[in-house]
């Protein structure tokens, strides 16, 4: 790192401090998807339940990196960094309280809380990390986003390795509790620092001005994942267990929630003297949103889907290899741009259609060597997509500081939360669901059906299967399973294969909006970076 690259002489202590914040985050989700058949298994959960739980990862990131990112040039980078570690040791707290005794509904609010709890801690760093690199190195904001964020896939190889090999001889709660590590780590790594401001605070901005920009088209996105989140998550069913309860679902908390979606927009309008946005910072909120689901959602269940349709270690073997590709390519963004002379726009659209085809691909692999070409192909198509449009939102908007920053990060993340994560594993119930009905095993549905039937968004409710027994089924040696058995077992691998098809659309509305981007860039000359100033100069 060049000394002329960056503003601070504590640049590079300051990266890797992020570095490693943001690595504890990867760790702790990964080790969470190697520990979801164990929580299926211990409390009987369905896959829209552990999606659920997966979800709240992400939902709690949302709100700690919006809030992070509204108030971090206020209070400054120090306190919400303490904020962050306090958090962090909190939820390991709250997940490690549930046990099977405790029942499901108990276990399930537990896990979700401590859950969100973390994601909130993490969401609370990025909004630090991200603003931080950008304003540290204003140069070459790709490149170092990209090595910034390399860290959350060597925390996942990291999490994943500790599943693989502890395997069932520590408990969930052993592996779980290893996150704590690179916590402390970062903890001491930020201990003390000085931490440069952004353009925007630097020159003064007040947070409606940096905030024009993002708008009333902006805040749109985010006041409808809101609502959404107040809904489900507020309104009966994640609190109170997915319960049909019509008084916690009523029309009544549908319009509470809608109270809390539209608020929002309405703040933003206000404070930006109604400003409308700018056209292109939604297209990019846009994709971020897609991004979200695609990304974060694919990974919270792709060791998962690799899993059922080879075996549980097959499966976190593709995950590990799809990390590591992911690891060692954020380093070669630089590179790219340089070498093969694609624009930060560029990259993420052929990143899109490595995206399609890799998913597409996974969704047929029947051998080895196809599912490790399926993962090469997708972990090229992911790898750039989230710090580049980081970049993007630096590069081109500088005047809204911390803030773009934080509200696109936390729209991916309430995507995945509410979109991505739950969407994936209700596609997951409904398509084994459906492939026991086709191959005439309704009698085995209904015999091994969950508690509760899955249901999301405004799709129909489907009976889904008993986490537990499909549990027992998979577990059972092929030779002494029985018939009902084996056919929830291959109803769930071609339930996999169709969750994946229909995932491979995500990248395809992607690809559309970077095309549109390319075509825009090109219109006014090229993608360059602006600053404040320049910025300003456009408008005028």
């Amino acid at each position: 790192m060049s000394n002329t690259e960056a503003i601070a002489p504590n640049a590079k202590r300051l990266l890797w401090a992020g570095f490693i914040a943001i690595l504890a985050a990867g760790v702790g989700f990964a080790i969470r998807n190697g520990i979801g058949a164990a929580w299926a298994k211990e409390f009987g959960f369905s896959n829209l339940q552990n999606g659920l739980i997966g979800g709240a990862g992400f939902s709690g990131f949302c709100f700690g990196i919006i809030i992070g990112g509204i108030i971090v040039d206020k209070i400054g980078y120090g306190k919400l960094i303490v904020a962050a570690f306090l958090m962090h040791v909190a939820s390991a707290v709250v997940t490690l309280l549930p046990s099977a005794e405790m029942g499901q509904q108990t276990g399930f609010l537990l896990l979700f809380s401590g859950t969100f709890i973390f994601a909130l801690a993490n969401g609370t760093l990025e909004a630090v990390a991200n603003p931080l690199v950008a304003t540290l190195f204003p140069q070459n904001r790709t490149h170092y986003l990209n090595i910034l964020h390399a860290s959350w896939p060597l925390g996942m190889i990291l999490g994943a390795l500790i599943t693989l090999a502890v395997g069932n001889s520590w408990s969930w709660k052993a592996q779980l509790g290893l996150y704590l590590i690179p916590t402390v780590i970062y903890g001491v790594m930020f201990f003390r620092q000085s931490f440069p401001k952004s353009e925007a605070s630097a020159k003064g901005l007040k947070l409606g001005e940096m905030m024009k920009d993002i708008g009333i088209l902006g805040s749109s996105i985010a006041g409808v994942l809101l609502y959404l989140f107040t809904r489900d998550a507020l309104g009966g069913n994640i609190l109170f267990g997915l319960t049909s309860s019509k008084f916690f679902v009523s029309d009544s908390w549908n319009y509470i929630s809608m109270a809390v979606g539209a608020g929002f927009v309405l703040w933003v309008a206000v404070i930006t003297r109604f400003a409308m946005g700018h056209i292109i910072l939604f297209l990019l909120f846009l994709a971020h949103t897609i991004i979200g689901s695609l990304e974060l959602g694919t990974d919270s269940w792709i060791e998962n889907i690799n899993g059922t349709i080879f075996t549980p270690e097959v499966g976190k073997m593709l995950f590990i290899f799809a990390s590591a590709m992911m690891f060692g390519l954020r380093f070669c963004s630089h590179w790219i741009e340089s070498k093969l002379k694609l624009s930060p726009i560029g990259i993420l659209f052929v990143c899109s259609l490595f995206a399609i085809a890799g998913l597409f691909l996974a969704a047929g692999a029947s051998g080895l060597s196809t599912a490790i070409g399926a993962m090469f192909l997708y972990s090229i198509g992911k790898t750039f997509f989230w710090p580049t449009m980081l970049a993007v939102v630096g590069d081109r908007f500088p005047r809204t500081g911390a803030v773009a920053m934080s509200i696109m990060g936390g729209i991916a993340m309430l995507s995945v939360g509410q979109l991505g994560g739950p969407g994936l594993g209700y596609g997951k119930d409904r398509f084994t669901a459906e492939a026991l009905v086709e191959s005439g095993k309704t009698e085995v549905l209904e015999a091994n059906k969950a508690e509760k039937p899955s249901k999301w968004v405004g799709f129909k409710e489907v009976t889904a299967l008993d986490g537990k027994k499909l549990g027992e089924a998979k577990e059972t040696a092929k030779d002494k399973r029985t018939e009902d058995q084996q056919a929830m077992v291959d109803a769930e691998i071609a339930g996999s294969r169709k969750t994946l098809k229909h995932d491979a659309i995500l990248p395809c509305g992607m690809a559309l909006i970077y095309i549109l981007l390319l075509l825009y860039f090109k219109s006014i000359g090229g993608y360059k970076p602006l600053t404040v100033e320049e910025q300003d100069a456009k408008k005028a």
